[in-house]
């Protein structure tokens, strides 16, 4: 294994380790929207985020209790501002963390393999590849420097809200 291809890989593997980090902080955050959108107690709001056991459905709770009748749009739209908003970046963190990893022979690139199958009209298509080449890096520091803004963003409206914290 040549020096540069350990380099590019250890750059990924420590960006996506940030990216996870940044990810499980940040959607954690969603526990506390929970138990000021129910009334609840933090760790009854714990309870409801951890039975949830995917990020759309945890998103899709935070929605749907912001969107009942009677809220105010004050607590309602930034809410869903910040829901959206988790939801747009998860698809990079889903793509990285879905996936298993090999290296392109040539370059030395590490290449993600998506560990979904594609049902199509009259077959399937099975592991799409993709290069983790430079550009794709950068793409994943991105989306961390913008979850790390968004943590920062939702914890105001916690803290605007008054949210048990």
């Amino acid at each position: 294994m040549d020096e540069a291809f350990e380099t590019r890989f250890d750059r990924l593997i420590l960006l996506v380790g940030r990216l996870n980090y940044m990810w499980t902080n940040t959607e954690s955050l969603l526990i506390h929207l929970i138990a000021g959108l129910t009334g609840a107690n933090k760790d009854v709001a714990v309870i409801i985020f951890l039975t949830l056991n995917t990020t759309r459905a945890r998103i899709d709770l935070v929605e749907r209790l912001a969107k009942m009748e009677g809220r105010p749009p004050e607590i309602r739209d930034p809410i869903l501002e910040h829901t959206q908003r988790l939801s747009r970046l998860s698809s990079i963190r889903n793509k990285y963390n879905h996936c298993i990893y090999s290296f392109d022979q040539e370059s030395g690139n590490p290449k993600t393999i998506l560990m979904r199958i594609a049902d199509r009209k009259t077959d399937i298509k099975l592991g799409r590849e993709d290069t983790v080449d430079d550009k794709a890096m950068k793409e994943i520091e991105d989306v961390v420097t913008q979850l790390s803004n968004a943590n920062r963003d939702i914890w105001k409206v916690i803290t605007q809200l008054s949210f048990p914290v």
